[in-house]
């Protein structure tokens, strides 16, 4: 396993550094550019390595740790998996040389009095943010979704995913619910990214990440870890070998990771109810089309 120790300012040694995200909204895309980066090879690291630089708190062995050999993560409620969430975020931060990133698709905030992440042994996180008319579209064809029920689902305060053998539950909460949660508070160890901003201007916007990690600037380093976590590149290698992380239920996990999708796939009705269930942060965040407003 491939392990790059370096430290964030004023970060103590063995932090989580979280990566978090709606899902389809770019995380998988951050956190191959962070693994590219730190690896720092001429050719694209392998996208079924990226766990060797950032790991997902979600899997199930982690929680099993602290359970009785008897019974499964599948046999707890989800009050008992959020109970048991702190102790496992405490661990892997223990466990790590270094900080370490891990990627959440959990809304920032409690269940039931149990935070969902641990920010006693975390040292900041990275959101990415993406316009919700595009992810209806990719929730849409990930999940197998039609276009109705992608849109229900982002509006659904309770939003999450279920129980299962290899990983527990997440608790997502609607898209505006999630934005808000993380975008809230902001401190020199909280960056949020627009998954557009990636797309139209990847040197700058990567660019803060690296600033972020505490790293030197380092413009061909930047530039190359850009090109080798590219989309095509990504969707290239998941067409070659497969992607470990694909949901059972998806024809493939990098489709086609564009902006504006929206206005070929969404009727004008859908388009209206998801700025009817998100108006307050996509005003904030400029996520309103002008004919919308």
């Amino acid at each position: 396993m491939f392990i790059m120790v370096f430290f964030l300012k004023g970060v103590v040694v063995g932090n989580i550094l979280w990566v978090a995200s709606y899902p389809k909204s770019g995380n998988t895309w951050v956190r191959t550019f962070i693994h590219n980066y730190l690896v720092n090879s001429q050719s694209p690291i392998d996208i079924n390595t990226i766990h060797e630089n950032s790991v997902d708190e979600v899997k199930a062995f982690r929680y099993q740790q602290f359970i009785s050999n008897s019974q499964t993560t599948t046999d707890l409620s989800l009050e008992e998996i959020c109970a048991i969430r702190p102790l496992v975020h405490a661990k892997m931060a223990a466990e790590a040389p270094a900080t370490i990133f891990v990627k959440t698709h959990n809304f920032q905030g409690e269940y039931k009095g149990y935070p969902l992440h641990n920010w006693q042994v975390s040292s900041g996180a990275i959101y990415i943010i993406r316009n919700p008319l595009d992810v209806a579209v990719s929730l849409k064809h990930y999940f197998n979704y039609s276009y109705d029920e992608a849109i229900a689902f982002m509006a659904a305060k309770m939003a999450g995913t279920p129980n299962e053998t290899e990983n527990v539950p997440q608790i997502i909460s609607s898209w505006s619910q999630h934005v808000a949660s993380w975008t809230q508070e902001s401190g020199n160890n909280m960056l949020t990214l627009k998954y557009e901003d990636l797309l139209s201007n990847p040197q700058r916007s990567f660019r803060k990440v690296e600033h972020l990690l505490g790293l030197r600037k380092d413009h061909k380093r930047l530039t190359k870890a850009i090109r080798n976590s590219s989309f095509n590149q990504l969707k290239k290698q998941e067409q070659q070998v497969g992607f470990v992380e694909k949901h059972e239920n998806a024809e493939h996990f990098f489709r086609k990771g564009q902006k504006e999708q929206w206005r070929i796939e969404l009727t004008e009705k859908q388009v209206e109810k998801i700025i009817s269930d998100h108006k307050e942060q996509m005003q904030r965040f400029k996520y309103i089309p002008k004919e919308y407003c």
